[in-house]
């Protein structure tokens, strides 16, 4: 089963009309009203949280390694890798692992 690909967004992305929260009610799935406030908290929250967790477990930020290949690694990488319930970073990542603990 082939995975859906999230949408692209941009700075042209319709978002839909803009909400003046000292004007306007909006409520929260919790039942909780929205305020300036608190999505200022909820910013705060995602940029906090922007990316991918750490490998490392705490809050710090892995390296990155980027390499190119062959279309017909890459195409034989992704098979194996969804064959294995994995991502090709996941794949990648544990082979050079392997490598590096074999030296």
């Amino acid at each position: 089963m082939a995975k859906r690909t999230k949408p692209k967004i941009t700075s042209e992305t319709p978002i839909g009309k803009d909400v003046d929260l000292k004007r306007e009610n909006v409520w929260l799935p919790d039942g909780t009203r929205l305020t300036d406030e608190l999505v200022d908290e909820i910013l705060e929250e995602v940029r906090r949280k922007g990316g991918r967790p750490s490998l490392t477990g705490d809050a710090s930020v892995s390296p990155r390694v980027s390499f190119r290949v062959t279309p017909g690694v890459r195409e034989r990488a992704a098979i194996i890798a969804e064959r294995e319930g994995k991502t090709i970073s996941q794949l990648v990542r544990e082979a050079l692992e392997a490598r590096v603990r074999a030296s």
